[in-house]
């Protein structure tokens, strides 16, 4: 491949910083968890377009973490970066921090992970640039998200594999808070 194939992280790169209002707050007066959920979809969407040159939908929503909870009147700040490629996919982390703009105090508020695939206009699955890797942050992103790839799909096998309506789990609820009445 030439090395016109390939972009380096900062190519794709985008942030967004939008201020948090009261209708984006939840019943308990925190920024509802949905309302962030969807601007990380939107920033996904924006820099794996970016990165492919194609629309992009959304494949996985790999992790989701929510670390510190968000006030009505912060400044939400997103960024969102292309960390692994595939042929057609791209895995993008997306970093979400909180700056109360009156002491300037900030706070890391959620990570993330969404698998994106490129399409075509017919909706067909479209060859994505690669990564061009330049320095130890972008080779510990990458190599963190094809473990991450792994552990995934050695969890979906084991689970796809196993039988779940074998009597066997029934033992190992006890060890749970739930009532099996059968």
């Amino acid at each position: 491949m030439s090395s016109s194939t390939f972009k380096s992280p900062e190519q794709s790169r985008v942030m967004l910083s939008i201020l948090m209002l009261p209708s984006n707050a939840n019943f308990s007066g925190k920024i509802h968890g949905g309302y962030v959920l969807s601007l990380i979809d939107q920033i996904a969407f924006a820099c794996a377009s970016k990165h492919s040159g194609h629309y992009c939908v959304t494949a996985s929503v790999d992790v989701v973490d929510f670390k510190a909870p968000i006030e009505v009147g912060e400044m939400l700040t997103l960024r969102a970066s292309v960390n692994y490629v595939g042929r057609s996919s791209m895995v993008v982390g997306i970093r979400v921090d909180s700056e109360n703009i009156q002491t300037g105090e900030s706070k890391h508020c959620n990570s993330s992970f969404l698998t994106m695939v490129a399409k075509d206009e017919n909706g067909n699955t479209v060859t994505v640039p690669g990564l061009k890797i330049t320095n130890e942050t972008h080779v510990r992103r990458f190599a963190r998200a094809i473990k991450r790839k792994q552990i995934k799909i050695k969890s979906a096998k084991e689970i796809a594999e196993a039988n779940f309506s074998d009597t066997k789990y029934l033992e190992e609820f006890k060890n749970y808070n739930v009532q099996v009445k059968l």
